[in-house]
């Protein structure tokens, strides 16, 4: 199918634009930008700097994809944006490019960000995520698959690591790493319980859930310090599960530390 361009779009001539991609009137396209096909960018919308923009992505009215970083360190060069397929972007949402030269803030496939959703720079989102209105993602952050923002306003701190399947309450101020499949909230987020419901729609069986709740209580609820807690893990039934296995990983691994429980 052909490329649908509307008169009263500015696409730049450079702009590598693909098969079967729909550009609304008064969009804005920079001449760096790749579009893949299918893609469709609303009236309004703006794609700039170094950006790929995978297959079958929707751009809503007034986001911003693409723009340098707000980070005033920033020393110019040739950083960008990369996002996957089946992207929606709605209305106002930013996306800033990477903050050094040859770097990318990076998104996957399938995320879903509402309305005056910001993502700073060099940031890292995985696959499927759904952000609710106004969630901002301050640079540096580290997003896994499956995540769930709720409510609207949460904002996440530079650098903080948000684990897969783990759910964020709306307006909540995330100062540090929300582990997987945990249910954070509260300003500042601490960790309220475990991602049960959120969990079973994903077609969590009872065995994993099983696991997932001692990973709650063995971190959470039992007064062990981390390290206490990691060897309560490995010595379990749960030690060989895959669940178990990543958000052990995951602690490890934290540099801001982990969201504090609410006992």
């Amino acid at each position: 199918m052909a490329t649908k361009i509307h008169p009263l779009a500015v696409v730049d001539p450079k702009a590598t634009i693909a098969d079967d991609v729909e550009i609304g009137p008064f969009a804005v396209i920079g001449p760096e930008v790749t579009i893949g096909r299918g893609t469709k960018i609303w009236n309004h919308a703006t794609v700039w700097g170094y950006t790929f923009i995978g297959e079958e992505c929707e751009i809503f009215p007034y986001a911003s994809i693409g723009m340098i970083t707000q980070d005033l360190k920033f020393a110019g060069g040739r950083p960008g944006t990369k996002i996957g397929d089946r992207n929606r972007f709605r209305e106002y949402v930013t996306v800033h490019s990477a903050d050094k030269d040859g770097e990318f803030t990076v998104l996957g496939n399938d995320n879903y960000l509402l309305a005056y959703c910001h993502v700073g720079h060099d940031c890292i989102i995985g696959n499927n995520l759904i952000a609710s209105n106004g969630a901002t993602f301050g640079g540096h952050v580290t997003v896994e698959d499956n995540v769930i923002v709720g409510g609207g306003g949460t904002a996440f701190h530079q650098f903080c690591h948000i684990g897969k399947f783990s759910f964020t309450g709306g307006c909540a101020k995330v100062e540090q790493d929300i582990p997987p499949f945990m249910l954070g909230d509260g300003h500042p987020a601490k960790i309220r319980t475990f991602n049960k419901v959120g969990l079973e729609r994903q077609g969590f069986d009872a065995r994993q859930l099983s696991a997932v709740k001692f990973l709650f209580k063995a971190f959470y609820w039992e007064g062990k310090n981390r390290q206490q807690a990691l060897e309560a893990v490995e010595a379990s039934e749960f030690a060989e599960m895959a669940e178990a296995k990543h958000f052990c990983d995951f602690v490890r691994k934290s540099e801001r530390g982990l969201a504090g429980g609410t006992r």
